[in-house]
């Protein structure tokens, strides 16, 4: 292949010239097909070891909303502290309990962790959010094989929706102030 610029007349001089470049073009097909397919060929994959303190726990912080949540866990019998109380008594409601319980339930450890938590900001709803954001995380920490299972379910995603800003010259966040034709 020259180095020079070449000019083409006719669709003739296109075939002689691709024909002139087929060569070129096959020794660089021959060095690509050197190079790997996927990076696992070049870095061996190692196992991902979990994260526990010296305490035995694996500690996360889960947020929904405007709630935050400190989540510790390790084995124990299945007990549910939430800011120094049982989960029963702050929060009442069944559905916010068995939104607590979905990430031990999917990932089949039901009743095999303790978990400590301290919750900040929000209502109830998103508190009981941020508490499975959390659990989701700390287990994945604690147990990485577990990853996948919460993954696909969802667990360890953040529900990002947050409450809308008021703007300035609204009623509310998009409602405007009444119109008055006379």
């Amino acid at each position: 292949m020259s180095d020079e610029a070449q000019t083409i007349d006719s669709l003739e001089g296109l075939g002689e010239a691709l024909s002139e470049n087929a060569g070129a073009v096959a020794a660089a097909a021959a060095t690509e097909s050197a190079i790997p397919d996927s990076l696992e060929e070049v870095v061996p994959t190692t196992p991902v070891e979990p994260v526990i303190d010296e305490l035995g726990r694996s500690y996360a912080t889960g947020k929904r909303k405007n709630a935050i949540a400190r989540v510790w866990i390790k084995p124990g019998p299945g007990i549910v502290t939430v800011n120094g109380r049982e989960m029963n008594t702050y929060f009442a409601r069944p559905v916010l309990q068995m939104l607590i319980n979905q990430p031990f339930e999917v990932a089949d450890r039901k009743g095999q962790f303790d978990v400590f938590c301290t919750v900040t900001g929000g209502g109830l709803s998103g508190q009981a959010g941020a508490m499975r954001h959390g659990i989701s995380k700390a287990l994945v920490l604690f147990e990485p094989g577990l990853r996948p299972v919460l993954k696909k379910g969802g667990f360890l995603t953040r529900d990002s929706r947050v409450v809308e800003r008021k703007k300035y010259g609204r009623k509310k966040a998009r409602r405007s102030f009444q119109f008055s034709k006379r």
